[in-house]
């Protein structure tokens, strides 16, 4: 659906492929049926009449004939039997059969050929063989018969029902007429709650959308602003399997699909469209920059209307293109006859809707490209200007995660305003409905396909109207109330006012849309070439040490060392290849903000954001591929068959390993960019992303881009606060369940007052005498809406209406009490939502969801880790752990005492103190490194010794590891001296990077089961994120000792995280890593906390400088 697509192809002379015509024969015997039906629809319906609810009598061994073809199809319909031609017929079928196999086709699919071999096969067996003249058994005697028989009672059928609706339809004129005169006389009792809102407009929806869905067309009042979620919500999909065999051939028209829109139409839309683009395109200002519009466009196929989805040599008609509305029904669909999804078929679809709809109406359209169409629509003159104001586009859930981040910001109906919890994936469950067709209609004539589908979209709409109650009941119990708790509860425990979430909310969007939040197509391209080269790169230096290392353990002749020689070489000239490729790219020239920035971390940035949106197309590839095969598994889909099962699973798992790769060389970007990170840049840190694909569904920060500018001023919360992010999404949520709340209330209106007419309608319809053949057809209708008794409104309020229509008094409509569901933060009991009983039954599985899965649970649910235990391997799950905000009764505090100074033991690395990091330990107002802490915590585990020696001292690089989700190979390299798994106290140093610089310190004590935290700040939010990460530490360790040696698992149980300090003890800004040693000491020596307060920091510095002097003295 390029926006330069559909151009009129240049060469008008290529001739299609030839498609077998109806013969002169073919035709004629259509024109006799269509001559039959009329004749004998008054003896069907008298038949249909008598035997209604009675037993089948009992035929004789003839039955009465005349001469007159017509008198003869009379007869055998009046006598139960339907001919299986128009004239003569030799064989008639049974209509009790012929309606047992309608029935049967409503909930499988068409098998004319099954029946007529099963029938075949059954009289065989009882001795019966059908003959020629000569004697000779024919092959297939019921087939040909069967088909014309099942074929033409279906349209005998659609015209006693044609006939039924007309009456109805009559009837349905007189019960609006007499609401308006009630209206007039009593106007009052005739608006229902919704209507005294909004300034909004009376109206009503043409008949056949009423009658299709009267929850989302049966309302009276239009207008309802776009923002808002307008009045009505549809979405669209093509589907490209629902195809047509040329050589199937083409059959008289015999049907008038009611679902289809005619070809002349589409085509007609199509030529519109032509002539649109022809002319120049408008100036439109899209809220989406253009780059990530552009980038939806190049992603999906079906922005692409030149794109060949199906052979047209083979075939004639490719595809379908579905309307339905938000309960899935369908409404409409198009014919695809074109190779590619064009956007004449999604605008043929949206002009014939309107044209149905009063003048106010407002339409949402959800559409998986509805971006990409929306800016069609903006640039070129494609959709009447009357109409553009009453349309608004979002993409369908689902598929929105494929889009730019951009792009779901408007168009994600998860993200925006208004639309509920409307999804746009009911055209996907839609078409699981049809997929038993998908065979049958490739071999099927052209004209009997469309009659295949229009039967099957009239069954499934029926079906589906019926279900109404229950889908809104659910929608209330399963969405509203089980999501919009969940959303409640996180906002409860956030910690931040709604006011302040919808301000960082807004402030978000309009960072994110900015056009600076995007490279230029052309960087992003070059960034592309730069990536490829560094593959390269990675690729040799593992090979140059690969045979450096092979050499290097035996005699090796000049000649070996000169080919290595030449290969390092090459190896540098490639480095400086990359070097040069990356600096002309003029990176600092697009992006003036990133003048000041390290050129190595703008780099680095870059590509990060670059692998990061390939992470995440193909994670979210994987996600869909899981999801589909867990379905069929469940039972939720067609089965895939073992074979097939089998198929997916392997190539699932051949392809996982490249995204996992692409996930490590991400973190490594990120692990990367944290050592290269100045607090004064105020770029925001990228987080790493999981390397299990169970834990990346969780992960909300796929879905989000890397941030490749400034920030001026103090970095907002929502990149850094992760309470404030989880708080956003749970608003958004809990917005979602409040619209979608008050939008079901008003569906019910319109249901409510959809059934009231009808049964109004069936009751006058009884009362006309002229309506006398029709009465146990009718009755038949008033029982199936007294079926909905129980879950739509009551009938005595239409019966008092029939009767006023028929000459009784005239009483006024009652609306039905509306449902008003209380705000979600005070509902405590679990009563049903409608204030009935529960009429679901009390076994339903239990759908909540965990709070960090809001965001995602729609699309991206919660799969079955079992299906991915032998790709994936076990899954790292960190005892659970209980934060408390208060001081541990029992804390032992360090007196003061001078320092005992013990030589420095064997046990740790070899740490090296420059210049530099003496001059910050000596010069009272700096900042120590990661150099400063993780030397002096050495000297200070060799000072304390032997109470320090049930300690074990992790590196300030041990955490980011586990953050970056380092391999265990290198967390045991790094790890493994501390002999960890001996120790039962376990002190790591904490930096925290954002917003400035900041050392904390985190003592694990695992015979008590607690973390004690030390903050000289004595500041609490931060620590939620990093005990997080510490008990992923815990857990990463302690799983490596049990897989390395044996060691029994040490974090089994519940932890309880609680701080040693409530009150700031630090005042200024760079004592923090001093506080930290002072409490690492503390730890050391026995303690809980230290003792030293401020006015004696200075001197502990001091302290830790003759530590270092003293080994230089020794040395």
């Amino acid at each position: 659906m390029l926006d330069s697509e559909e151009v009129p192809s240049s060469n008008p002379t290529v001739e299609e492929p030839r498609t077998a015509r109806p013969t002169e024969k073919s035709i004629s015997l259509s024109a006799s049926w269509k001559a039959v039906i009329q004749t004998v629809i008054d003896p069907f319906v008298k038949y249909t009449t008598a035997m209604l609810g009675k037993p089948l009598p009992i035929l004789g061994s003839s039955l009465s004939s005349c001469t007159a073809h017509c008198q003869e199809q009379k007869t055998l319909i009046s006598h139960g039997l339907f001919p299986t031609a128009p004239s003569q017929p030799r064989m008639a079928v049974s209509v009790e059969l012929l309606s047992f196999y309608r029935a049967l086709f409503e909930r499988s699919c068409d098998a004319i050929n099954a029946l007529a071999a099963a029938l075949n096969t059954y009289y065989s067996r009882r001795g019966f063989r059908v003959t020629n003249q000569k004697g000779t058994t024919v092959k297939e005697p019921f087939r040909r018969g069967l088909s014309q028989a099942v074929q033409w009672y279906a349209i005998l059928q659609a015209e006693v029902d044609k006939q039924v609706d007309n009456i109805l339809q009559h009837c349905r004129r007189l019960v609006k007429l007499s609401a308006i005169k009630s209206c007039s006389l009593h106007p009052t009792s005739c608006e229902s709650p919704s209507t005294l809102q909004e300034p909004v407009s009376q109206g009503s929806c043409a008949e056949v959308l009423i009658q299709r869905c009267p929850a989302c067309f049966g309302g009276v009042s239009f207008g309802t602003p776009l923002d808002k979620g307008g009045d009505i919500h549809v979405a669209m999909d093509g589907n490209f399997h629902h195809r047509h065999w040329r050589s199937a051939g083409i059959s008289p028209l015999f049907y008038e699909p009611s679902y289809f829109l005619p070809k002349a139409q589409v085509d007609a839309v199509g030529r519109h469209i032509d002539q649109a683009r022809r002319r120049p395109s408008k100036r439109s200002r899209s809220v989406v920059p253009d780059e990530a519009i552009d980038q939806c466009e190049a992603s999906y196929e079906a922005a692409d209307g030149q794109k060949q989805k199906a052979s047209t040599d083979g075939f004639d008609d490719t595809g379908l293109m579905a309307l339905i509305c938000r309960h899935d029904i369908p409404l409409f669909f198009a014919n695809i006859d074109t190779p590619g999804e064009q956007q004449k078929y999604s605008v043929a679809l949206i002009q014939h809707l309107f044209s149905l709809l009063p003048c106010q109406a407002n339409v949402v359209v959800l559409y998986d490209v509805g971006c990409v169409l929306s800016r069609s629509l903006s640039r070129f003159d494609i959709l009447d200007q009357a109409l553009m104001p009453r349309i608004r586009f979002a993409t369908t859930a689902m598929h929105a995660y494929g889009h730019e981040w951009a792009c779901q910001l408007v168009y994600n109906p998860r993200l925006i305003s208004g639309l509920g919890l409307s999804d746009g994936e009911g055209t996907e469950r839609l078409w699981s409905r049809f997929i038993k067709l998908i065979g049958i209609e490739h071999v099927s004539s052209r004209q009997r396909r469309i009659w295949l589908l229009d039967r099957h979209a009239t069954a499934i709409g029926y079906q589906m109207r019926t279900e109404l109650g229950d889908w809104i009941r659910r929608r209330l119990r399963k969405g509203v109330h089980e999501q919009g708790s969940a959303a409640q509860e996180v906002l409860n425990n956030c910690g931040v006012s709604i006011t302040e979430l919808r301000e960082q909310w807004a402030s978000q969007r309009a960072a994110q849309l900015s056009i600076r939040a995007h490279a230029p197509a052309k960087l992003k391209k070059e960034l592309d070439t730069v990536l490829a080269l560094q593959a390269d790169l990675d690729t040799t230096t593992r090979v140059v040490q690969g045979a450096r290392a092979t050499i290097e353990k035996g005699n090796v002749t000049p000649d070996i060392l000169d080919a290595l020689a030449s290969v390092e070489r090459s190896h540098t000239r490639l480095v400086i290849k990359a070097e040069a490729l990356y600096s002309s790219l003029n990176v600092h020239e697009q992006f003036p903000q990133l003048t000041n920035v390290s050129l190595d971390f703008v780099r680095t940035l870059l590509m990060a954001r670059d692998l990061k949106i390939n992470i995440r197309k193909r994670a979210i590839g994987s996600f869909f591929e899981w999801d589909k095969l867990d379905r069929a598994v469940g039972g939720k889909d067609k089965p895939l068959g073992t074979k097939l099962h089998q198929q997916t699973r392997k190539a699932i798992a051949k392809r996982q390993p490249a995204l996992m790769s692409a996930i490590r060389k991400y973190n490594t970007y990120c692990e990367q960019l944290s050592q290269l990170h100045d607090s004064s840049w105020a770029i925001p840190l990228p987080a790493p992303l999981p390397t299990k694909l169970v834990d990346l569904r969780n992960d909300t920060s796929l879905m989000e881009d890397v941030w490749i500018t400034p920030s001026p001023g103090k970095t907002p919360a929502w990149l850094q606060d992760a309470d404030v992010r989880d708080g956003i999404r749970a608003l958004l949520k809990h917005e979602c369940c409040l619209e979608e709340q008050r939008r079901l209330g008003s569906e019910a209106d319109n249901m409510c007052r959809w059934f009231g007419n009808e049964l109004s309608a069936v009751q006058v319809a009884l009362r006309q005498p002229e309506n006398g053949n029709y009465h146990l057809i009718l009755r038949q209708h008033l029982e199936a809406i007294l079926e909905l008794q129980e879950r739509w409104p009551t009938a005595r309020v239409s019966i008092q209406l029939a009767d006023t229509i028929t000459g009784a008094s005239l009483p006024s409509l009652n609306w039905l009490t509306p449902v008003v569901v209380d705000d979600l933060a005070n509902n405590d009991d679990d009563e049903d939502i409608l204030g009935v009983t529960d009429l679901l039954g009390s076994d339903l599985t239990d759908l909540s969801l965990a709070p960090e899965q809001i965001a995602l649970s729609d699309i991206l649910g919660v799969g079955h880790a079992d299906d991915q235990d032998d790709v994936e391997g076990d899954i790292e799950t960190p005892p659970p752990v209980s934060f408390k905000w208060k001081i541990p009764h029992d804390v032992e505090v360090q007196a003061i005492k001078p320092p005992v100074i013990w030589t420095p033991t064997n046990g740790f690395p070899r740490q090296t103190f420059l210049s530099g990091d003496i001059n910050i330990l000596t010069s009272p107002r700096a900042q120590l490194n990661d150099t400063c802490i993780n030397g002096c915590a050495t000297l200070l585990y060799s000072a304390f010794i032997p109470t320090a020696a049930s300690c074990a001292i992790l590196s300030t690089h041990d955490l980011p590891r586990i953050r970056f989700n380092a391999e265990d190979d290198t967390l045991w390299r790094n790890l493994s001296w501390t002999r960890f798994w001996e120790k039962s106290i376990w002190i790591l140093p904490i930096h925290r990077s954002s917003p400035v610089g900041h050392w904390v310190l985190c003592t694990i004590d695992f015979r008590s089961r607690q973390l004690f935290l030390f903050d000289s700040l004595a500041e609490q939010k931060p620590w939620k994120n990093d005990i997080k990460d510490i008990m992923r530490l815990i857990c990463r360790l302690s799983n490596l000792a049990t897989h390395r040696l044996g060691t029994t698992h040490q974090d089994q149980g519940g932890w309880t995280a609680q701080p040693v300090l409530l009150e700031p003890r630090q005042t200024n800004g760079y004592d923090c890593g001093v506080w930290t040693l002072a409490q690492m000491a503390a730890v050391l020596r026995g303690y809980e906390v230290t003792g030293i307060e401020e006015c004696n920091i200075s001197r502990f510095r001091r302290f830790l400088c003759v530590l270092i002097l003293r080994i230089a003295a020794l040395g």
